[in-house]
């Protein structure tokens, strides 16, 4: 065989990349274009061997590289060398309201990427939370889509930059795991281009994202993965982007459709582990030999091929042929520290002393307590595995209830743990084996067992800390299945409950990627929500519980009162989970916060809320107008006794339009502070562009920023503003 003449430009690695693209295009043949569009095992495309064109390695993220699996078949591969650490999800992220620890994420996940010799990351995610049921809202950042924006953006710059190609997902309206093959998602133009597309708008313009997954879902009756509007019309042309489509797994339907809806490159079809390769090739793929059987016929043209071949060639030389592409490195130090940063800041403090009372419980100083009681499973299950295509193999994780153990044990540095004291440990209830079991597999007489355990010893215990929420298995945060309820699941509710009858200093310690119910939180004196927060987890959790990090997370959604307040709920069936495979967004724009705004329902938690052990005072927000941007300074100030961080959110209630209902306001920008200490202020400058104020007109099929006058609030929470500025545009 041949060996490529370093003289080819294709291969020339200070070549221009369009350079190289044209050269190796015009040296391919077309069985070779064609090779290159779609999936050659489970997680590779193929190159082009005979021009040493390498092939891509992808692999599912976005919160670690998942562990390798064999070559043609969905069981792990058995390496021992591809255990790695754990990122928090990123909710987890989105919670921090802070774009350097987004940096710092993309840069680290990606090393451990690029030392695994992976080229494509397969994620990170920005659809919409818009039910607190989706079982996989614990991959995405929120509600809003300017913060998820915000915080994907510096996320794929930096992953990027270190030469691994990050795939944003799944584009667009997956934002339910229920009928997420066949569901047809009927969105107006407005609601689609603000807040649906938004973030994906965003990560291509300002990120420059090298690929994007279509996903399963249709719209406008047309899978999105071969949807000739949404791909060639809006992502292609009207934005124009230059990467790669790919097809989440199994998501192509229709030769004619993938050939020329702007599907690129055709993953994971019919190889669900069942069929042998003889019996269906990968080359029998849609974008195989059916595609090219069209193209040898001339019922396509040549150039509908080449634009797709030169858009997967682009991605290869930015990653498997990127020169600049780091070698990287696992589970290095660095990355586990990266890990306990962002989960320290992801977790939200969302009550703190009994109402009325006020008296804070957090922070803990175990030297106080001779005697803890920790119950609940997720004390000591298990949260990076689990939850379908994003489970993770790790090196090591910290469990909450050893990391718990050893902060009292720092406490009492004389202190030998006996029968009289110490921390032990009652999982409370179980929610069956490790992974994907639905609630009904744990037997009723083992929940109740475990239950009156818990509530016998806690009688003894000078105070409880309970570890719950919601886990990975299947119905609860997991691919391919919705939550079946509002409430917690496995009897945690009555457990709460009745643990907070019995002991007053009970400390409530959730983790999960949704909003839930909360019928004992009047009970409990303190609740820490934390997501789910890696390999890290533990350490983490203890450093906020004990003090040594002041707790500065806030919502990236809202938490109801009751299931029924959600915007989309009073819609019945037709808006979720749909009827007839047909699901209607009947709330519009008004997603989340906006919904409970306008529809007048007092939410449990609001968007953006989160406590810390400090207080902070802001000063007078000012508007500035510079050119084509605007600009709101403020100064916050620590009020307080400790160190901490706050986030200064910025919403802008737009002037009235009788033709298109507003919301009473919308979060266009924030900006957090640094660590100050007590007494020490920051002035924040939060930049937003006169475009961000914009409204999509069904009539004008474009942009729109009305007249009229701006009222620009900033607070620390959408409930709770601490000052305004007018603004007449």
């Amino acid at each position: 065989m041949a060996i490529a003449s370093e003289a080819q430009v294709y291969l020339d690695l200070q070549a221009p990349l369009e350079d190289r693209v044209r050269d190796a295009l015009g040296r391919m043949t077309t069985h070779e274009k064609i090779k290159v569009l779609h999936a050659q095992s489970k997680f590779t495309s193929a190159g082009v061997p005979r021009l040493g064109i390498r092939q891509l390695n992808m692999d599912d993220g976005p919160h670690g590289v998942r562990e390798e699996l064999e070559w043609n078949a969905w069981s792990p591969a058995r390496w021992t060398n591809d255990s790695i650490v754990a990122f928090p999800s990123l909710t987890c992220l989105a919670a921090t309201w802070n774009r350097s620890l987004s940096v710092l994420y993309g840069h680290s996940v990606s090393e451990e990427f690029a030392f695994r010799g992976k080229d494509v990351m397969l994620g990170p995610g920005v659809n919409i939370q818009r039910t607190p049921l989706n079982g996989r809202a614990f991959e995405y950042m929120g509600e809003d889509p300017v913060l998820a924006a915000e915080m994907v953006v510096p996320y794929i710059a930096a992953a990027q930059a270190n030469g691994v190609a990050c795939c944003l997902k799944h584009f667009v309206l997956n934002d339910q795991e229920t009928h997420r093959f066949s569901v047809n998602v009927n969105v107006s133009e407005r609601a689609m281009r603000e807040i649906y597309l938004y973030p994906f708008e965003q990560a291509v313009k300002r990120a420059h994202v090298w690929s994007v997954m279509g996903s399963y879902n249709l719209w406008q009756n047309v899978h999105c993965c071969q949807n000739d509007q949404l791909l060639n019309g809006i992502l292609k042309q009207e934005w124009g982007w230059d990467g790669a489509l790919v097809s989440d797994w199994g998501g192509t339907t229709d030769t004619w459709q993938a050939a020329t809806g702007g599907l690129d490159i055709e993953m994971g079809t019919y190889t669900d582990g069942k069929l042998k390769e003889s019996e269906f090739t990968y080359d029998d793929y849609y974008l195989g030999r059916p595609f090219e059987k069209l193209i040898n016929e001339g019922r396509l043209p040549m150039t509908v091929l080449d634009e797709k071949v030169a858009r997967v060639l682009r991605l290869i030389f930015r990653t498997a042929m990127n020169p600049r592409k780091v070698i990287g490195n696992q589970c290095s130090e660095a990355h586990y520290e990266a890990c306990r940063q962002i989960a320290e800041e992801g977790m939200v403090l969302l009550k703190n002393g009994h109402s009325g009372k006020q008296t804070p419980v957090l922070p803990l100083d175990f030297s106080q307590y001779k005697r803890v009681l920790v119950v609940g499973e997720n004390a000591t299950r298990s949260l990076t595995k689990g939850g379908g295509s994003s489970e993770l193999k790790t090196l090591r994780d910290i469990s909450p209830l050893d990391a718990i153990s050893k902060a009292w044990q720092q406490a009492h540095p004389a202190s030998l743990p006996s029968s009289a004291e110490g921390v032990a440990f009652c999982p409370g209830y179980a929610s069956g084996r490790a992974l994907y079991d639905k609630v009904d597999a744990v037997p009723a007489e083992l929940n109740a067992r475990l239950k009156a355990e818990a509530l016998e010893k806690a009688k003894e215990a000078d105070l409880v800390i309970f570890i719950g929420g919601l886990n990975k298995n299947h119905r609860q945060d997991c691919e391919n299945g919705d939550r079946e309820s509002y409430a917690l699941s496995f009897g945690q509710d009555a457990l709460i409950g009745e643990l907070s009858a019995i002991q007053p200093n009970l400390v409530v310690v959730t983790f999960g990627g949704n909003p839930y119910a909360m019928p004992w939180l009047p009970g409990v004196k303190a609740l820490l929500h934390c997501w789910y927060l890696g390999s890290e987890a533990g350490t983490a959790l203890a450093n906020v519980l004990t003090g040594k990090v002041c707790p500065s997370g806030k919502l990236p959604v809202t938490f109801a009162r009751d299931y029924a307040d959600y915007p989309y709920v009073k819609y019945g069936a037709e808006a979720y989970p749909g009827i007839d495979r047909q699901v209607a967004y009947k709330e519009d724009v008004f997603v989340g916060y906006r919904g409970f705004e306008r529809d007048k329902r007092q939410p449990l938690f609001p968007f953006g809320f989160g406590l810390s052990y400090t207080t902070f005072q802001y000063g007078q927000p000012k508007v500035s107008l510079l050119g084509d941007s605007l600009s709101v300074e403020l100064t916050v100030t620590n009020t307080g006794r400790v160190a901490g961080k706050e986030v200064a959110q910025l919403y802008v209630a737009a002037p009235r339009n009788k033709q298109i209902p507003k919301p009473a306001k919308e979060l266009k920008g924030f900006a957090k502070t640094a660590l100050l200490q007590p007494g020490e202020s920051q002035t924040l400058q939060i930049k937003i562009a006169r475009q961000a104020l914009a409204s999509w007109s069904e009539t004008t099929h474009g942009w729109v920023v009305d007249g009229g006058t701006y009222t620009f609030l900033v607070g620390a929470s959408s409930a709770d503003i601490k000052g305004k500025s007018t603004v007449k545009l």
